[in-house]
């Protein structure tokens, strides 16, 4: 797995934050969970969040960063940060609420994953899930054809990445079974993007850091240098200096038979 930095990830905190609160808005209000979980908790605000909201509750933020866990240690809420493996989730307690904001992602295996994952929750427990639509088109694109370019081809196509997106249906297909209330919907979000190099730096704490990992620093500068031209053309920065972004994602809410 890549090493994560916090202050990276951190960087378009407000654009990041957007898509968790409305997935958090959509749990339903009459849940009052005693045990919850955050998978893939990052630098934790949203467990921390959750603590606030739910008092009464046993609130875990779970991730496989250490170095987003130490960020997390650092806020004052009643969490029990737990340093692990989603793919390997199996709480003693079943929780009433597991709550996941652009981690599932990283993880393969959807079809036999998501069901677990719901399957651990106690009955009418609900599973609250966001994860970035991913296609083969756009920034996604010009990134792959650049790491499949040059001397470091081979290299990159071992590292861990962002797994492509499926038909939102067969999520459906999926968590049906198991579910007393499915909702499940995408939005796209178009984020107004400052700076000389916007999507560089939007996805360099998070999608772009595996490739770079595996690139020496001359490598990492061509490697940077080739993709920056290719977004110039594709995602012209306007002349008020905004770059627009649009950035699909799924949201999952539901409740366990």
């Amino acid at each position: 797995m890549p090493v994560w930095d916090p202050d990276v990830y951190q960087r378009y905190k407000a654009y990041r934050d957007r898509p968790a609160l409305d997935l958090m808005l959509q749990i339903p209000r009459d849940l009052e969970p005693r045990e919850i979980w955050d998978l893939g908790c990052g630098t934790g605000e949203h467990a921390a969040l959750l603590a606030a909201r739910h008092r009464d509750a046993q609130v875990h933020g779970m991730d496989s960063s250490p170095e987003m866990l130490a960020r997390a240690k650092g806020l004052s809420a009643q969490v029990d940060w737990v340093q692990g493996d989603i793919a390997a989730f199996a709480p003693d307690v079943a929780p009433d609420l597991i709550f996941t904001n652009a981690a599932l992602q990283w993880l393969g295996d959807h079809q036999t994953l998501f069901p677990r994952l719901m399957a651990t929750l106690a009955p009418g427990g609900v599973f609250a899930c966001q994860i970035p639509v991913v296609t083969d088109d756009g920034w996604r694109r010009s990134l792959a054809e650049t790491a499949a370019q040059g001397p470091w081809a081979e290299r990159i196509a071992k590292v861990d990445r962002v797994r492509p997106a499926i038909d939102p249906r067969q999520y459906y297909d999926w968590l049906a079974p198991l579910a007393d209330g499915l909702d499940l919907w995408t939005t796209t979000y178009l984020h107004a993007l400052e700076g000389a190099d916007p999507i560089v730096d939007w996805t360099a704490g998070t999608t772009l850091r595996p490739y770079l990992e595996v690139l020496d620093e001359a490598e990492r500068e061509a490697f940077l240098t080739i993709w920056r031209a290719r977004l110039a053309v594709d995602y012209p920065r306007r002349e008020d200096g905004v770059t627009l972004l649009p950035f699909p994602r799924m949201f999952i809410v539901a409740r366990r038979r």
